[in-house]
């Protein structure tokens, strides 16, 4: 059956490494379908979730290069099911991300649901699309109420992804997320106060 993501790394140093360590027998044509070149329902929904996510290219002198790039949640748009898009934000200013595409457009992106322990993995190629070239594409991908100042749109096409399994992941929360789930505790605290403080003044009140 067909594994895009695993098909496209399966070079012959990669097979040797799993018949070294005895587990090329667990990629050889078996398993259900795992095609995953275009984006679903449920891809598109946990995209749509993340706040920020990893994202490597390939240097000239063949160095990777490891990047991360956050933003409002769901920063990362999903175009159509074999696009995404999202607008490049100022950083540090050394461009090397921007350089890297220009010579070689392969893009590969980690995207993780920290909480949940669940990882995407997507392979793309990557074009750099300058700010006032797509209107369409940067009405899209711009959010007027972020405070980043984008300076260029990166559009991928996707090539393959994969879910990673949970091991190894160790759950982490926002500060949002944390507040999230205090309030119903701390709403019940304030409940137990404005109970006690009652009774302290019932039981101050002379019989």
């Amino acid at each position: 059956m067909a594994y895009s993501f695993l098909d496209t790394y399966a070079t012959p140093s990669v097979q040797a490494a799993q018949a070294a360590m005895g587990a090329d027998h667990l990629w050889r044509g078996a398993g259900r379908d795992r095609t995953f070149d275009r984006i679903d329902d449920d891809v598109a929904a946990f995209i749509a979730e993340r706040d920020s996510f990893y994202m490597a290219s390939v240097a000239e002198n063949g160095w990777p290069y490891v990047q991360h790039r956050g933003g409002p949640a769901g920063f990362l748009k999903v175009i159509d099911p074999v696009t995404l898009a999202f607008a490049d934000y100022r950083g540090n200013r050394q461009y090397i991300s921007t350089g890297n595409l220009a010579a070689d457009d392969r893009v590969a992106l980690i995207l993780v649901d920290y909480p949940r322990r669940a990882r995407l993995k997507l392979l793309a190629h990557a074009e750099v699309v300058p700010l006032g070239s797509d209107p369409a594409l940067e009405a899209a991908v711009r959010d007027p109420a972020y405070r980043g100042q984008a300076e260029r749109i990166f559009r991928l096409r996707l090539q393959a992804y994969d879910w990673n399994c949970p091991q190894h992941i160790t759950p982490r929360f926002t500060a949002d997320q944390v507040n999230a789930g205090l309030a119903p505790l701390r709403a019940r605290l304030a409940e137990l106060e404005a109970e006690n403080a009652a009774l302290r003044a019932a039981a101050a009140v002379p019989s």
